[in-house]
């Protein structure tokens, strides 16, 4: 049990200084983020100052005036592009579509089928065709040879040895090959 007490103590230990680092971690990242948006909104955002006199106010807005028309007119440009090649690509999907077909074709699934039952379905039901390949097999009968007959005829080779050795036996040979 102490064992136990000393383990789960360790995990709590390693659990809390892993969410320690974890929010320390956060917080650089937050002051980050927040250092990166100050530099930028100082490098493109002038800071205010709003003139006096209405000659000077009116400049002012004259010179806003213009830089809202060169955004419309980059916004402008970018949408013109987007539509053009958003276009571009309904044209080719149809091509696409029309290079495939006009329907969309099912997956093929792997049917069992007999050669008559394939003819059948192909050719329809009006013409029989039968596919009764054995049918048109031509029979071979098996016929008995000489040779085959001598073999029978021989029997066990062991008593036929006996026989032949010496000369007496290869003058049997001899006088049955005549």
């Amino acid at each position: 049990q102490k064992k136990r007490r000393a383990a789960t103590a360790r995990r709590q230990h390693l659990k809390s200084a892993m969410l320690q680092l974890a929010a320390t971690e956060i917080e650089r990242e937050a002051a980050a983020k927040e250092a990166e948006k100050q530099n930028y909104l100082s490098e493109h955002c002038p800071p205010l100052s709003l003139p006096g006199s209405m000659q000077e106010l009116q400049e002012l807005c004259k010179k806003l005036h213009a830089k809202i028309e060169s955004v419309d007119e980059e916004r402008y440009d970018t949408e013109v592009k987007l539509q053009k090649t958003n276009k571009e690509l309904e044209d080719l999907n149809q091509k696409l579509f029309d290079l495939r077909g006009k329907f969309k074709r099912p997956p093929l699934r792997r049917v069992r089928m007999s050669a008559d039952a394939m003819l059948r379905a192909l050719l329809g039901s009006k013409h029989k065709v039968c596919m009764d390949l054995r049918a048109n097999l031509k029979q071979v009968k098996k016929e008995d040879t000489e040779k085959e007959k001598d073999l029978r005829d021989v029997g066990d080779w062991r008593k036929n040895i006996e026989e032949k050795s010496g000369m007496e036996g290869r003058k049997k040979m001899f006088e049955a090959g005549e």
